[in-house]
């Protein structure tokens, strides 16, 4: 859930940048956000020590790594 919600919540940059460059109201990218955001807490909450900013990587490789095996 934290790879998939930082995923979300990065790719959601882009869609936010476009919708504020062309003036219009940022709805798609608004909802990835929340989307995101809520992965992000249930994440952090399933884990009860949290997780640091040195173990995100070493996470996001963990999962890479059981989609390729």
């Amino acid at each position: 859930m934290l790879v998939m919600g930082l995923a979300i919540s990065v790719l959601a940059i882009p869609s936010l940048l476009s919708a504020f460059s062309e003036s219009r109201p940022p709805r798609a990218a608004a909802i990835m956000v929340l989307i995101g955001g809520v992965l992000l807490v249930v994440a952090l909450s399933q884990k009860p020590s949290g997780y640091t900013f040195a173990e995100i990587p070493e996470v996001v490789f963990s999962v890479i790594r059981r989609f390729i095996n």
